[in-house]
């Protein structure tokens, strides 16, 4: 049986008509009757007598409106106590995130005061992390996803800016090509103490001769907002400079690699109510912000 016809059939009982029905369920009342009349030659009995007085009730149809107006009702109170519940969730989340991630700060913030009663442990490190061995929930991690044993959900994909202060480019000038950030001092992200950075900006590879490397975004920023140096960031970290004018995008033609942002979680276990609450805020919560930066608002 149709369940979505046999609501439908429900609602036309209850309010005693088809157009009745239709503008309770803000459904065309064509397509209302024809469900219902699809559910009767499913059944093979005639459910409703149709009249310019409204609808009756056959034999048939009252038996059928006994149950599933039951049924019905249990559906929507199960719907509501898995709703309930996800408000009640009470418990631990333990997650993993890298260093200077600071819109995970609000997010984590923001999913605290809708579940008021998770506590939420933060593990924050730039090593790939064993889950099960250090007892993390769920992850985050940017870069491509290799681990097989994990589940991941893809929530976002996104681009490094290349960005100087305003004084900076004022005193060298703006560069129109990569080779012209020779001219520029450069701070840049290194993974290891011992490695150098370099740049892809568009097709091209540049290696910047770079008064500071580091694994700290947070610190880059912060050489840029001084005016000593061109970097990268995240967006997320310059969105908010670039729109107050304390720093300038430089090469936007030259796009740098796309990063992908994905949660991961082990795919031996199934995922706790509340795992599944928090992945699914996390979705929810990232969509907003794009559209957010999209829109400018």
């Amino acid at each position: 049986m149709d369940l979505n016809a046999a609501q439908m059939f429900v609602s036309v009982v209850q309010t005693g008509s088809l157009s009745a029905a239709a503008d309770r369920l803000g459904i065309p009342l064509p397509t209302l009757s024809r469900r219902v009349r699809e559910l009767e030659r499913q059944l093979k009995v005639q459910l409703l007598e149709r009249s310019v007085r409204g609808t009756k009730l056959t034999d048939a149809g009252t038996r059928l409106y006994e149950h599933a107006s039951r049924g019905i009702e249990a559906l929507a109170e199960g719907e509501q106590a898995v709703i309930s519940d996800q408000a009640r969730l009470k418990g631990r989340l333990r997650v993993s995130l890298p260093p200077t991630f600071e819109p995970w700060w609000e997010l984590l913030a923001t999913f605290q005061q809708r579940y008021p009663d998770i506590r939420v442990h933060v593990y924050t490190t730039e090593r790939r992390v064993d889950l099960v061995e250090d007892g993390i929930d769920v992850a985050l991690r940017v870069g491509t996803i290799t681990h097989e044993t994990m589940v991941a959900r893809h929530l976002l994909t996104y681009r490094h800016v290349l960005v100087a202060s305003p004084s900076l480019v004022e005193r060298l000038g703006v560069p129109d090509t990569p080779d012209a950030l020779h001219r520029f001092p450069c701070a840049v992200w290194s993974a290891g103490a011992h490695a150098d950075g370099t740049w892809r900006l568009g097709d091209q590879l540049f290696e910047p001769k770079a008064l500071l490397t580091t694994n700290d975004y947070a610190h880059l920023r912060s050489r840029a907002l001084a005016g000593e140096a061109v970097t990268e960031l995240p967006p997320f970290l310059a969105a908010s400079a670039i729109r107050e004018r304390r720093l300038i995008a430089l090469l936007p033609e030259h796009p740098m690699p796309e990063q992908q942002i994905h949660l991961l979680y082990p795919s031996h276990r199934h995922p706790s109510a509340i795992v599944r609450a928090y992945l699914d805020f996390c979705q929810r919560y990232v969509s907003r912000m794009v559209d957010a930066v999209v829109t400018g608002t």
